[in-house]
């Protein structure tokens, strides 16, 4: 008899502690919001915890998280969902509706539409509502579905995905919170990301990563971490199966380059740094045990490697969902209008005026004058921000018995409609920014996969190039801002750089820098030049937003096998094609990296061997009276690429007195010879 007391008190003590989880947990969730304050992951929690004392406990931390965290006129409809659902599941509970996730997550989802679509229809703004309902109802439906096995009872990994599902949620209540410019919240969203993508490998590790930072940005994240996730996962989840310090610096490097490429370097780069730093302090048994990541078998020598197809579909497939969803944000974004500013005067009238003896001769026999006064008013009151006495003409303050009321009722409708102004803007923005993330990380994708499907061992192929530079500062400068750069890639092709940095000096010096060595990290990785050079160039457009800065950028990429070069110019000088007495002239017009315009010039040509390529800055000749360096190149027969670059450079600074930074750049291709028998 006292062992089953025992044990009944000790059922007793587990449900308790289990009411009491459910309970604040749902209080907790509660705090996490959209931009516009919805709590769709306590409505989730509610959802997922189904009908009875489990779904009591989680509505009632539903109520106690209102009281918290919740204005009045968000915790009314949120409160009304939350019931709703309860007794939803409460009257279906016989039915096959509770006990399934998918039906659950929609029954939900609907339920809240149902309600909210009240407050939208009643709302003076229902775009502005429409957009958070959104947001709302997809994030409603996700977690139902992932909080169901928790809740409810799973498999191993549909737990394991709902817990890490509740932890980014829980993480996204305080994304706000920094300590000098540094978020503990987004660097627990790297730990998440990088834990996910090495247990899971690169298509769930790129899932979670864009999973977690769409949720961050839908709860009013100010920095885009959509992409810096999700590429940041896939890159990690490509290192499953490695040990971890290669996985945490692959994750690292790839949240560094997306965040760079959209702008903002700082402060995502130490957060990614502190979330890989958790990543690698996990104990191992969680992470290299059964408990994650069930064991890899070996490769067996005598199979074939795997085909690169399955890889390249599953790339091009995520390639295009995110094209999909680039697309459908432009295409059912609601116009962006702003609001009339007579607004303000219509709703300040109706809370003093309406109730005034001279409403009749102001409004309706006198209505143009008062009309005219307030035209006339208009400009200084959006200039200023505040109205004042002064702005409206003597016959209107003259007879008006309620200025005062009138003009603090005036000031604040003002203060709304500019604050309703600015989120507008700001929500504009933010689906821009959206749009071009989703569109950047789908061509980055797509060359990828055309990269997998291009590679192949090229690198003995034909003989080795040889390439010779120069230098040289501006007079009176210790720096030259020109800067180049030489390398192989991995499919066997020649990439010669030539950056020129605006202005001189030192500072030019670290753009020109910073151009080249983020396009030879493109290029070395197997992107595109076409797609390295957009990216480069929007990464440095925002980068160059408030100060204007621009960098000219020469790219030269020689194909041995095809004999071919391609010359790819972002407001680059001329470069020259030579073999014996033959030169040839390549030119561009397109901007220069930093500056919103068409993509580069792309120029192909033949380059037999035998022959240069000739690329220099606009410093080292004027690209309208460049007849000398014709002639030099033409009359040249010599065969060591540096001695061409050094005689450039001594007959330019002869000619042009180091007027500008000077680079030159020279590939030369060897004549194969035959062997002798």
């Amino acid at each position: 008899m006292a062992n089953g007391q025992l044990i009944l008190e000790r059922e007793r003590a587990g449900r308790l502690v289990n009411l009491g989880v459910r309970f604040f947990l749902s209080a907790a969730l509660t705090a996490g919001q959209t931009a516009g304050g919805s709590a769709p992951f306590a409505l989730g929690w509610v959802a997922a915890a189904g009908p009875g004392m489990e779904g009591g406990a989680a509505l009632a931390g539903a109520f106690a998280g209102a009281a918290l965290f919740l204005p009045f006129a968000k915790a009314l409809p949120f409160l009304a969902v939350a019931v709703l659902i309860l007794a939803a599941s409460t009257a279906l509970g016989g039915t096959w509706i509770p006990s399934r996730p998918r039906p659950l997550a929609l029954t939900a989802a609907g339920l809240y539409v149902t309600v909210e679509g009240i407050y939208i229809l009643q709302s003076l703004s229902p775009l502005e509502r429409l957009a958070d309902c959104l947001a709302a109802v997809v994030l409603l439906g996700a977690s139902t579905w992932l909080f169901f096995p928790l809740l409810r009872g799973g498999e191993g990994r549909e737990i394991v995905d709902g817990l890490i599902f509740l932890a980014g949620a829980l993480v996204t209540a305080v994304e706000g919170l920094e300590i000098l410019g540094f978020s503990p919240a987004r660097a627990l969203l790297c730990f998440l990301a990088a834990l996910a993508a090495y247990d899971r490998g690169p298509a769930a590790g790129a899932a979670f990563g864009l999973g977690l930072g769409l949720t961050a940005e839908l709860c009013g994240s100010r920095l885009p971490l959509t992409a810096a996730l999700g590429l940041a996962g896939l890159a990690a989840g490509s290192r499953q199966g490695w040990r971890r310090p290669w996985a945490a610096l692959a994750f690292l490097a790839s949240a560094g380059a997306a965040a760079l490429a959209e702008g903002c370097p700082l402060p995502l780069l130490p957060e990614a740094a502190a979330g890989t730093g958790l990543f690698l302090a996990l104990p191992g048994r969680f992470v290299a045990g059964k408990r994650v990541r069930p064991a890899i078998p070996p490769v067996q020598k005598e199979e074939p490697e795997e085909s690169p197809a399955p890889w390249r579909q599953r790339l091009d497939r995520a390639a295009a969902a995110l094209r999909d969803l680039y697309d459908s944000i432009g295409r059912f974004a609601p116009p962006v209008a702003d609001e009339n500013p007579a607004i303000v005067f219509d709703r300040s009238a109706e809370k003093v005026c309406r109730g005034c003896a001279l409403c009749e001769l102001c409004w309706q026999k006198d209505y143009t004058g008062t009309f005219n006064a307030m035209n006339d008013a208009t400009p200084y009151l959006l200039e200023r921000g505040r109205a004042l006495a002064k702005d409206f003409p003597e016959y209107f303050t003259g007879r008006c018995i309620h200025l005062p009321d009138l003009l603090a009722a005036i000031n604040s409708e003002l203060s709304a409609f500019l604050l309703r102004r600015q989120y507008r803007r700001q929500l504009e923005e933010t689906r821009r920014s959206a749009r071009g993330q989703y569109a950047q990380l789908s061509e980055l994708l797509t060359a990828t996969a055309a990269g997998l499907e291009a590679a192949a061992p090229a690198m003995a192929v034909g003989s080795p190039c040889r390439v010779g530079a120069a230098l040289r500062p501006k007079e009176g400068e210790t720096v030259c801002g020109d800067t180049v750069a030489s390398f192989r890639t991995d499919q066997g092709q020649w990439c010669l750089l030539l950056a020129d940095g605006m202005g001189s000096g030192e500072p030019a010096r670290k753009e020109s820098a910073l151009v080249c060595r983020l396009l030879q990290q493109f290029l070395e990785a197997g992107v595109a030049p076409e797609a390295a050079l957009k990216t480069l160039n929007s990464a440095m457009n925002l980068r160059g937003a408030e100060s204007g800065a621009f960098t000219t950028v020469d790219l030269c990429v020689y194909d041995p096998r095809a004999r071919e070069a391609a010359f790819y110019k972002c407001g680059a000088a001329p470069s020259y094609l030579k073999r014996g007495g033959v030169v040839r002239r390549v030119t561009g017009a397109s901007l220069p990296v930093g500056l919103q315009g068409p993509p580069p010039d792309v120029t192909r040509a033949p380059l037999a061997p035998g022959g240069f390529a000739v690329m220099v800055s606009d410093g080292v000749a004027d690209p309208a009276e460049d007849e000398w360096l014709l002639n030099l190149l033409a009359g040249w027969t010599g065969e060591d690429p540096q001695d061409l670059a050094g005689l450039i450079l001594a007959e330019s600074v002869r000619r042009e007195k180091l007027r500008d930074d000077c680079g030159v750049q020279v590939l030369y291709c060897p004549e194969t010879k035959a062997r002798e028998v």
